[in-house]
């Protein structure tokens, strides 16, 4: 997939100033960094440019500040970034004016410089065109390695790609290159697992995959939806009753795109949403008035396991229960780790994404044992849905 972008590959950053955006909105805690794991993906892209002798100015956000707050400065993030890559990062007050010239014109090849966050000046989100100007002046080329980014258009993600040459960082082009493999050009059979709470949230989605993927696996508070569409009594489970005809829309275009819809055909119920709350699997016939369907039961993770054997490519977003509790997080941690095993045995390209599914995984203990697991949320979901990137499309060869 990326043949169709710039990649680094495609330029020589010595002695160049290369504005490369990336994502440093990482948790913080105190004035400390708590998950250095966005810290640790643009790693690669930053000392790949120190060390080929560019001048690596990073450009970045953090939180949603109106105007400038010390509070979300990215000056503690930039010293954590410097224990991350061992090496010096200096920093700027501002990502642009003098104080962020004066801090570009000191730099020496190989130097790396953090810019104040972008989002203290207001143009950064509205991608406005004298902002762009005045953070281009600082660069001679634009790398953009922040993939959970890219579904915004603002100034720094989108709009100095039409200013200056704009290459894919590494991480970017890893995203891009896994996405690819997913949904793209993959290899057949495609099975997706879809999860999470609320059909609402997910429409387009699902609507987009049952023209891309030989089987859908619909589980969590969504497959309730379905269930009731289908005439299931669901008791007190979280369902959106007033979508039943939207899950039958979808399950008619399903039909129709030769896509197998895979749906719980038993549940685990408990009698309130808390953890080790008493729980009794049911067949789809037999779930209690007063209960609330909590995971998949015994004979949903075997047909889903059988899914996943009879696939060759799997693309995962969302838990098939309240992973969040024990014992319900079962369905969710078995069925990874199944994935896992498969993906180990290099019978099965797994590419996973979005908060709620990373968390799940690293739950489960295999983060680490998936082809590619995606920290993009928003980006990974309207990707997913089949929507043009604003800062994807603009790193396309034209």
């Amino acid at each position: 997939m990326t043949k169709s972008f710039r990649t680094l590959d495609d330029v020589n950053v010595k002695g160049k100033r290369v504005l490369l955006r990336v994502d440093l909105n990482v948790p913080m805690e105190g004035g400390r960094v708590t998950d250095a794991t966005r810290l640790e993906r643009v790693a690669p892209t930053i000392t790949e440019i120190s060390d080929k002798g560019g001048k690596v100015i990073l450009l970045a956000h953090f939180g949603r500040p109106k105007g400038r707050d010390p509070k979300e400065s990215l000056k503690p993030v930039a010293d954590a970034l410097s224990k991350v890559i061992k090496r010096p990062v200096t920093f700027a007050e501002d990502c642009i004016g003098d104080a962020a010239a004066k801090a570009v014109a000191a730099l020496k090849d190989g130097d790396i410089l953090c810019l104040e966050n972008t989002r203290f000046h207001k143009e950064e989100e509205k991608n406005d065109a004298g902002f762009v100007t005045e953070l281009a002046k600082l660069g001679d080329i634009w790398v953009n390695d922040a993939f959970s980014a890219a579904h915004r258009a603002h100034a720094s993600t989108e709009g100095l790609g039409h200013k200056l040459p704009a290459y894919a960082g590494r991480t970017m082009q890893a995203e891009l290159d896994a996405l690819g493999k997913a949904l793209e050009a993959p290899t057949k059979p495609v099975i997706a697992i879809i999860g999470g709470a609320k059909v609402s949230t997910k429409i387009d989605l699902l609507e987009n995959l049952v023209n891309k993927v030989d089987a859908l696996v619909i589980g969590g508070g969504m497959a309730n939806t379905f269930l009731h569409a289908q005439g299931v009594a669901v008791g007190k489970s979280l369902a959106e009753k007033d979508l039943a005809p939207t899950a039958l829309r979808i399950m008619e275009k399903a039909n129709a795109a030769n896509c197998a819809i895979i749906l719980p055909v038993d549940a685990v119920v408990a009698n309130q949403f808390a953890a080790n709350a008493p729980s009794h699997a049911y067949g789809l016939d037999a779930i209690p008035a007063d209960g609330m369907i909590l995971d998949v039961g015994p004979q949903s993770i075997a047909r889903i396991h059988a899914a996943i054997d009879d696939a060759a490519t799997l693309v995962w977003n969302g838990p098939l229960g309240a992973f969040e509790l024990t014992p319900f997080d079962r369905g969710t941690v078995v069925s990874a780790k199944h994935a896992a095993e498969r993906t180990k045995a290099r019978k099965l390209i797994s590419v996973a994404g979005g908060g709620d599914t990373v968390a799940a995984l690293n739950q489960a203990g295999v983060g680490g044992d998936f082809s590619y697991v995606s920290t993009a949320g928003g980006a990974f979901l309207e990707w997913m849905e089949g929507k043009p990137l604003p800062g994807v499309e603009v790193l396309k060869n034209r």
